[in-house]
């Protein structure tokens, strides 16, 4: 089983995950920009954060053969706080960087007037550099912020496809699915999906466009939850095309309108060793 989780804060992880992920057949992580869990006071905070997604996070993962991408933005959360505010001078620099394959997460959080601006100017960007976009629908209010979400992503032109609507359930995947965007569901402990909803909204909705990933980040979640997902399809009657499918061919097809994923270059701690990000110089 081939498995490439499109949604994993591995930043918040050890390395005992990424062995665990490894031996369960993860081979490929996509770990978008968010909030860590306190706010960050300074431009120069996120672009510390921002070049460790692109240098030492894809080398920690490289130890255990995992291929590590990321999207990069301001995240809807941080959105809100206007010593943030200069963070999107700064992102075109990291948008033109190959190990970024997606611009992510926007969206909403509170749905404030702050976060509608800057998801907007975000989704320009994405255009300008032609990236697709990884959208976090907000945990307040799903329904009305993923209607709002769609609605963003059409008056913006942004085509249906290059969006991915993230953090999907039951009451929000049918307007997903009818505006042509990306289904997007987070398998995560208590607050989000479970594997059995998961199956229960696969039987209903099929597998295009359907990318399931683990979400898991520093709160109580669980990087196996990919493949625990991959055996309850297996056991709920799908087959291994079915999970090949959901697991790795859409988050491949999606990322790979980035033009940036390179599958075919070996994958090894020592192309990293003597990166700039390494050293600690900044991503110019």
């Amino acid at each position: 089983m081939r498995i490439f989780d499109p949604h994993i804060h591995m930043t918040s992880r050890t390395t005992d995950d990424y062995e665990r992920m490894r031996q369960a057949g993860v081979r490929i992580v996509l770990e978008p920009a968010f909030w860590l869990g306190q706010p960050r006071t300074s431009v120069g905070s996120f672009e510390d954060y921002f070049d460790s997604l692109l240098g030492w996070e894809p080398y920690r993962a490289a130890q255990f053969g995992v291929r590590h991408y990321c999207a990069i933005a301001l995240n809807p959360k941080e959105a809100n706080d206007p010593r943030c505010r200069g963070v999107l001078d700064v992102l075109p620099r990291y948008l033109a960087k190959d190990g970024v394959v997606a611009v992510g997460e926007v969206g909403y959080d509170s749905m404030t007037e702050e976060e509608d601006e800057i998801f907007r100017l975000q989704l320009g960007m994405a255009r300008a550099w032609g990236l697709p976009v990884l959208v976090h629908t907000p945990h307040r209010d799903k329904l009305t912020g993923t209607r709002r979400s769609l609605d963003v992503v059409r008056s913006e032109g942004l085509p249906p496809e290059r969006a991915l609507i993230d953090h999907l359930n039951e009451l929000t995947v049918a307007m997903v699915k009818e505006s042509g965007c990306w289904m997007g569901f987070s398998v995560y402990p208590d607050t989000k999906m479970d594997e059995s909803r998961m199956v229960a909204i696969l039987r209903m909705y099929g597998t295009e466009r359907v990318l399931v990933n683990s979400a898991a980040d520093w709160g109580r979640s669980d990087p196996l939850k990919t493949r625990k997902v991959a055996e309850a399809m297996l056991a709920g009657g799908f087959d291994e095309d079915d999970v090949d499918t959901v697991f790795w061919r859409n988050p491949l097809s999606f990322y790979g309108q980035s033009g940036r994923l390179r599958l075919d270059e070996p994958i090894t701690a020592d192309s990293f060793e003597g990166n700039s990000v390494q050293r600690g110089e900044r991503v110019a």
